[in-house]
């Protein structure tokens, strides 16, 4: 009893305390202490305070007298509120009979209305709050709809249910609504029951909300800003008071947790924290596939994927399969033989019949199977793939249609008749009036495009491989490869001044004294006069070589040409100058066997193609400028675009490339529409268009569209396939030629015939 006194007479001093600002951490503690103090002197004899306890028990009986005397005049005053509000209850007869904790509904104001005067019955719904702690109905947060069907409305302190107050009708409410002006600010709360009277104050509020602003109205938000915390320490403590005494004591109740901690310890029963060993954790194995953005213990498997069952048992493996899933003796010796390749059998068992599923015997293959189902499980990874659904046409690039890129050649026009040989070589004179056709028939002729006649025919000793008839428009002039030489020749037709002109230019050789040929030109060259049979045959130069010349080029302007001797060696190509009769060879060295040589169309520029590759060379600097690889094994020919930025490459295993010169050095596309070998290929100088000879007798003409635009890549378009040559010792078309302003197209072929096609 005295123990109870004095906690109570603490209690009492803490809320002193409270009152007089002091730290209530030490309050508390220093309660916990007393405590301890309190339980320690029972215990103990030698505490030398006896006397004071004595006194303190005296005054803590003084305070107890006074604690019960102030309760028992509360029940009394609780006594006559009940017995009030009994009577007041029984003289209301018009009302039904409710609980003693249920009132009859009225408006009640807010908490922040005036204070009205005292009443003689407490209301239970007085006041309105927010806080958990001051509402009278105890269900807490939960949906009210709950007690509809009850006639509560809920439970009090004590546990007794709360009754519904009485609603009315919708009449009532609408008489409530007229007859009270403050029906407008009157809200119905679910919880209790009762219709609460909104203050002005609550009414700014619900507005502020509202309108998106700030609840209180009286808050300035953009106040001053005041810098409570500084950067100074201040030196002074919070609270001047000394310390008290028993601070400086230990605490008693913290001695005996210690002690019963260390009995535990020393009977095994509380064992301390072993520390990690780092090094432990410092060589545990890893992943070494693992993401380093995800952690390992909370990387989870998204949207697992089921594993897949196993394959349901078919007809074979039943106990008593049908006589078609027997083994034969040959398919039985066929299964035998796949021993080492057991995954080729058809199945992994013999089929085989019984009587009965009794006589069935255990599977020996059961725990194979599961084994390797196990190791499918867990090192199969399953994964989602998405497959894209492209239709295979939509792979193929939109190319336009062929009649869109009109016009082009189609149909035979004219057939040139007159040789007797294989027709290997066609050119045209600058203006597209006059063809000249070599064949292996040793000679040379000289037809009208117009009409088709023969006007001349220039007859050699020899086969002729190649005629190359001068770019330049002021002189009448053709070269022609015929075994060793190069003749150039006057073909007489034409302008008569330009022919003239041209047999006095070539009449006298220029004067070579401050000349000397060099001894590696002299050996393979000689220029050489004509005789008068052969000038007035139409022959005005004769270039002898060392061997064999295969191909002959000019340059645009018409001065220089070249000549191509693959048996030649670092000898193959010569350079030669018309106007100073003068020979050079470019190449020390060799890079291949030669087979054809071309200018480029407006840079000084030499295309040299090898059997392999293409060479592409700057006669100005000397040097090595691109080398184009074509991945062929035999080139055959070759053709330069216009505008001098596109080469065009035919091979005899059958494969056309296009080469952009500004992109790459390897073949922008290569076309395989012919069947054997291709044997010339040609651009034309006006139209986006080039044809391509082959030895299967046809010629194919496509569309090439070339634009200034680098960003834009050329548009490739087969277009016609022409036939019409015939087969002859497995050659068909030896030449392919435009015409240089008509969309025409000559070809020359093993028949003897030379077509043109419009």
């Amino acid at each position: 009893m005295a123990t109870a006194s004095k906690s109570a007479k603490r209690r009492y001093e803490i809320v002193e305390n409270k009152g007089n600002s002091e730290d209530v951490d030490d309050i508390i503690e220093a309660q916990v202490s007393d405590n301890a103090d309190d339980s320690t002197d029972e215990e103990s004899s030698e505490y030398s305070g006896l006397e004071d306890d004595e006194e303190d028990d005296s005054g803590d009986e003084e305070d107890e007298s006074a604690w019960e005397e102030a309760s028992d005049e509360d029940e009394e005053d609780d006594d006559e509120e009940q017995d009030m509000s009994t009577n007041e209850d029984s003289e209301d007869d018009s009302e039904d009979k409710v609980a003693p904790t249920a009132v009859p509904i009225e408006q009640v104001e807010s908490s922040t209305t005036a204070e009205e005067p005292a009443k003689p019955v407490e209301d239970e719904y007085a006041y309105d709050s927010s806080d958990e702690e001051d509402l009278r109905n105890t269900v807490g947060n939960i949906p009210m709809n709950w007690y509809d069907e009850y006639p509560h409305i809920g439970y009090d302190l004590e546990g007794k249910p709360i009754l519904k107050p009485k609603r009315g009708d919708e009449i009532d409410n609408f008489l409530r609504k007229m007859e009270n002006p403050e029906s407008w600010r009157t809200v119905y709360d679910p919880q209790t029951g009762q219709d609460v009277v909104l203050s002005n104050e609550d009414v700014e509020l619900i507005k502020n909300v509202m309108g998106s602003r700030i609840p209180d109205g009286s808050y300035n938000p953009y106040e001053p800003w005041v810098d409570w915390f500084t950067n100074e320490v201040m030196e002074t403590p919070v609270t001047g008071r000394p310390e008290h005494k028993r601070s400086f004591i230990p605490s008693r109740i913290e001695a005996m947790k210690v002690g019963r901690m260390v009995h535990a310890i020393k009977m095994g029963w509380m064992k301390p924290r072993v520390p990690k060993d780092t090094s432990v954790e410092r060589h545990k194995y890893y992943l070494m596939w693992n993401a380093d953005d995800k952690s390992e213990d909370v990387r989870r498997i998204e949207n697992p994927i089921p594993a897949p069952k196993p394959r349901l048992p078919g007809h074979a493996e039943s106990y008593n399969p049908p006589p078609e899933y027997a083994f034969s003796d040959r398919e039985i010796a066929q299964w035998n033989r796949l021993a080492d390749t057991p995954y080729q059998r058809k199945f992994p068992f013999v089929p085989k019949r019984f009587s009965s599923l009794r006589a069935v015997p255990a599977y020996d293959r059961f725990a194979r199977e599961r084994f390797v189902r196990c190791l499918d499980l867990y090192l199969c990874p399953r994964a989602k793939k998405m497959r894209l659904t492209i239709q295979p046409e939509d792979l193929v690039p939109q190319l336009p249609k062929p009649r869109d890129l009109q016009p082009f050649p189609t149909v035979c026009s004219m057939i040139f008749k007159g040789h007797k040989g294989l027709v290997r070589t066609i050119s045209h004179d600058p203006s597209g009036q006059f063809l000249i056709s070599g064949s292996d028939d040793q000679t040379l002729k000289v037809w009208e495009v117009a009409t088709g006649r023969c006007f001349k025919t220039f007859e050699v000793k020899g086969t002729v491989r190649c005629v190359s008839w001068c770019p330049n428009s002021a002189i009448a002039l053709v070269a022609a490869a015929v075994d060793n030489n190069v003749y150039l020749i006057n073909p007489g037709v034409g302008d008569r001044l330009v022919q003239a002109k041209t047999d006095e230019i070539l009449k006298e050789m220029p004067a070579q004294t401050d000349y000397l040929i060099p001894q590696r030109v002299r050996a393979v060259l000689t220029w050489n006069e004509p005789d008068k049979e052969q000038w007035a045959s139409g022959f005005r130069v004769i270039l002898t070589h060392f061997k064999a010349v295969k191909h002959v080029a000019w340059h645009s302007k018409g001065d220089y040409f070249s000549s191509v001797m693959p048996e030649g060696d670092n000898r193959s190509v010569l350079i030669h100058q018309l106007s100073r009769r003068r020979s050079q060879l470019p190449f020390s060295k060799s890079k291949g066997l030669v087979q054809c040589t071309l200018f480029h169309p407006l840079r000084p520029y030499l295309f040299v193609a090898t059997q392999r590759h293409v060479r592409v060379y700057n006669l100005l600097k000397q040097e090595l400028t691109k080398k184009l690889i074509t991945g062929a094994k035999w080139i055959s020919s070759l053709a330069v675009h216009p505008g001098g930025d596109n080469v065009l490459v035919g091979t005899h295993d059958r494969r056309l490339c296009w080469f952009d010169l500004d992109l790459s050095t390897k073949p922008y596309q290569a076309l395989r529409h012919h069947g054997q070998g291709i044997r010339a290929v040609a651009f034309h100088k006006r139209y986006p268009l080039f044809a391509s000879g082959s030895d299967d007798c046809s010629a194919i003409v496509s569309h090439g569209m070339v634009y200034n635009d680098l960003l834009k890549n050329p548009t490739i378009v087969p277009l016609k396939k022409l036939r019409g040559h015939d087969k002859f010792d497995d050659f068909g078309v030896f030449d392919v030629l435009f015409h240089p302003t008509q969309p025409w197209l000559f070809t020359s072929g093993a028949d003897g015939t030379i077509r043109l096609y419009t």
